[in-house]
């Protein structure tokens, strides 16, 4: 299971401040990003590619678990 990685967390209000920076990041890396309010995680974002990429493989996931 892929890890969280330090910066790959932010905060809520530093995601409002530096959305186009947030988006840039997200766009380059497709990894999400793990919004935090008062410290503790809330929220997550993704790049709508990454997303469905995500969505893809759970289905790929579900078929062949549904062949065995």
């Amino acid at each position: 299971m892929p890890k969280i990685r330090i910066e790959d967390i932010a905060s809520l209000t530093d995601f409002h401040r530096n959305s186009k920076a947030h988006w840039m990041r997200l766009k380059l890396n497709g990894r999400p990003e793990v919004l935090t309010i008062h410290g503790k995680a809330e929220l997550v974002v993704q790049d709508a590619e990454a997303y469905q990429r995500l969505l893809a493989a759970v289905d790929r996931s579900r078929r062949v678990a549904g062949k065995k």
